[in-house]
C-alpha cells in the first residue's frame, strides 16, 4: 500500500512600509493587503508587517504587544529600543507593527524625512530581530519590498549568516519601481557617494546609511527577486530602463522574475460597487449609458449619449507620459469630436496645463485632486482610459478601467504590454489599444485607431466584453508567488 505525504505550505512574511487598512500612500499599501489574503486561501501562513504610524488608529485597530523592549542592535553605539504589537484582523490575518517613538510614531507622514534611510533599516533590523527571538511563530521565506525594505536581504547574508535561524531562512526582494533606489538621486551622484552594495551596512544613526543604494542592495543579496510584471522584469535588465542597476540585474538574471499584480475584484466590481449608480455586468452593458450621463452631469459635460468620453485617471507625472498628452491633445480637441476627463493631482506643470485646457475647451473638465470615489464614477460612464506611460512597471488603472469595461488607449510597454491585448479588427479580438513607441504620433495614432472604432457600436462592445471578461485575479497571481517561494526555497538550499 503506497502512502501519500502532504507538501507541509510554507510560513512567508511580508515587510513593507505601508499596508490597508492601516496606512495607504501608494499602490504598495494594496498589494500587501491583498496578495496575502490570496496566499493564505492557497494555504500559506503569511503575515504582514509595516511600522506603527501615529496614524494608526489603536482603538480602530485594538493591537496586543507580544514582544517589549526588543533590542535592535545598532553597531558601536546603544542599541535601538522597539516593541512588536500584533493586530489579528476580522479575517483571520496576523499583522506585526515595529513601534518605536522616535523613527515612527512621531511622525506625521509614512515618507519624506532626511533621515528616511535610517528608518528603513530600522524596519530591516526590527523585522529581523522580531523573526529570530519571537519563538511562536517564524517564517520560512521573508518578503522584502521596494528600495525600503532592501537591506533586509543584505542584513541577512551579512550581520546573520551564521545565525542558526535566520540561516534557515530565505529571503525575496520584490521591486515595484525601481526608478526610487533611495533618497539619494542615482543618476546625479558622485564618485565618492557611489554605493556599489559591497561595504559594511553603517550603524542605524550613522548619517552615512543615506548614502546606501538599498535598492541595489535588495536586488544584490535577495535569494530571489521579482518585479511586478514578466514584461517590466526583462526591461529592466536593459540600459534603457534599469536605472543603472541594469548590469546587476543581468548578472543576476537567473533569479530575476516578473508577476503581474492582481486587482482586488470585491472593490472593483461594477455589479456591487456602491459609487456606481447603475449597476451593470457585461450582460447588460446598455446600464452603462445612464452612467455615462451621470459622469457627463458631475463633470458639466454636455449629456449626450453617443459622444466619445475619453478620461486621465492618473498622479500627473512625467513617468505617466503626460508630455504625449501635452503635446497632442489640442490638435485632437481642435479637429476630433469627444468629451475629455482629467482626475489627480501632481507636478505643478501638469496641473497648470490641464488648469488651462479645461477653461479653454467647453469639452474639458478636470478634477485636479487626488480623490478614491471618483474613479469609479469615471470607470463606469468613460469610454476610454489614456495611460501613455514612459515606463510602467505593472500599473493598476489599466486592469480597473477594463474591469468597469472603459477602454485603455497605453503605450506597450511593463505591465501594460501584459494585460492589455491589441484591437484586431480583423479577427475581432482584443481588450484596448496600444503604441509602442514613445511617440506623440503613435500617441495620436492609437488614439484615432480607438476614436473611429467606437462609432461602430458592435464592435466597441466586443471589446468592452473581451475587456471585462479579462482575469486579473489576485489568485492568479497568488498562484504564481507560490511557484516563486518554491524557486525561493530551491535557490537558497542550494
Amino acid at each position: 500500500m503506497f502512502t501519500t505525504t502532504k507538501k507541509k505550505k510554507l510560513n512567508i512574511l511580508f515587510v513593507g512600509s505601508e499596508a490597508v487598512p492601516f496606512v495607504k500612500v501608494g499602490g504598495l499599501a494594496e498589494i500587501l493587503s491583498t496578495l496575502p489574503l490570496a496566499l493564505r486561501d492557497l494555504d500559506y501562513d503569511v503575515r504582514v508587517m509595516i511600522p506603527k504610524y501615529a496614524i494608526i488608529d489603536e482603538k480602530e485597530f485594538p493591537m496586543e504587544t507580544i514582544v517589549s523592549q526588543l533590542e535592535v542592535p545598532n553597531k558601536t553605539d546603544e542599541a535601538i529600543i522597539c516593541n512588536i504589537k500584533e493586530y489579528v484582523s476580522d479575517n483571520g490575518m496576523v499583522n506585526y507593527f515595529l513601534e518605536n517613538q522616535e523613527f515612527f510614531e512621531k511622525r506625521g507622514s509614512v515618507y519624506g524625512y532626511d533621515d528616511d534611510p535610517s528608518r528603513w533599516a530600522l524596519l530591516a533590523r526590527g523585522a529581523i530581530e522580531f523573526v529570530r527571538t519571537y519563538e511562536k511563530w517564524r517564517p520560512s521565506i521573508i518578503v522584502a519590498n521596494d528600495w525600503q525594505g532592501g537591506l533586509i536581504p543584505n542584513y541577512m547574508q551579512a550581520e546573520y549568516k551564521d545565525d542558526p535561524v535566520m540561516r534557515e531562512i530565505a529571503s525575496v526582494f520584490v521591486i515595484h519601481n525601481i526608478y526610487y533606489q533611495g533618497i539619494l538621486n542615482h543618476k546625479h551622484i558622485s564618485e565618492l557617494e557611489y554605493d556599489d552594495g559591497q561595504t559594511i551596512i553603517p550603524a542605524i544613526s550613522d548619517p552615512a546609511i543615506c548614502k546606501l543604494n538599498f535598492m541595489r542592495r535588495g536586488i544584490r543579496y535577495a535569494d530571489v527577486i521579482n518585479t511586478v510584471s514578466p514584461t517590466y522584469a526583462r526591461e529592466i535588465t536593459t540600459p534603457e530602463y534599469g536605472e543603472l542597476l541594469d548590469p546587476l540585474l543581468q548578472e543576476r538574471r537567473s533569479r530575476l522574475f516578473g508577476i503581474l499584480n492582481g486587482l482586488n475584484y470585491d472593490i472593483y466590481n461594477p455589479e456591487t460597487n456602491p459609487y456606481v449608480e447603475y449597476p451593470y455586468t457585461e450582460k447588460n452593458l446598455s446600464e452603462r449609458k445612464k452612467n455615462k450621463k451621470i459622469l457627463q452631469q458631475k463633470f458639466n459635460l454636455d449629456g449626450r449619449p453617443d459622444v466619445f468620453v475619453v478620461a486621465i485617471v492618473s498622479r500627473l507625472t512625467k513617468q505617466k507620459g503626460l508630455d504625449l498628452v501635452l503635446e497632442t491633445i489640442e490638435p485632437l480637441l481642435d479637429n476630433y469630436d469627444f468629451q475629455f476627463i482629467v482626475l489627480g493631482s501632481g507636478d505643478s506643470k501638469y496641473m497648470s496645463f490641464f488648469e488651462e485646457l479645461d477653461k479653454k475647451y467647453p469639452q474639458v473638465a478636470t478634477h485636479l485632486s487626488f480623490d478614491t470615489i471618483l474613479p469609479h464614477s469615471i470607470y463606469a460612464g468613460a469610454d476610454a482610459i489614456l495611460i501613455p506611460s514612459k515606463f510602467e512597471p505593472s500599473g493598476l488603472t489599466q486592469m480597473e478601467a477594463m474591469r468597469y469595461g472603459a477602454i485603455p488607449i497605453a503605450r506597450k510597454i511593463g505591465g501594460l504590454a501584459d494585460s492589455i491585448e491589441d484591437y484586431d479588427p480583423v479577427a475581432k479580438s482584443g481588450t484596448g489599444f496600444l503604441f509602442d513607441k514613445y511617440d506623440p504620433y503613435a500617441f495620436f495614432g492609437a488614439f484615432i485607431r480607438a476614436h473611429e472604432t467606437h462609432k461602430h457600436k458592435n464592435h466597441w462592445q466586443d471589446i468592452q466584453h473581451h475587456a471585462m471578461q479579462a482575469n486579473f485575479s489576485w489568485e492568479k497571481s497568488a498562484q504564481e508567488y507560490a511557484k516563486l517561494f518554491e524557486r525561493a526555497r530551491n535557490q537558497f538550499n542550494q
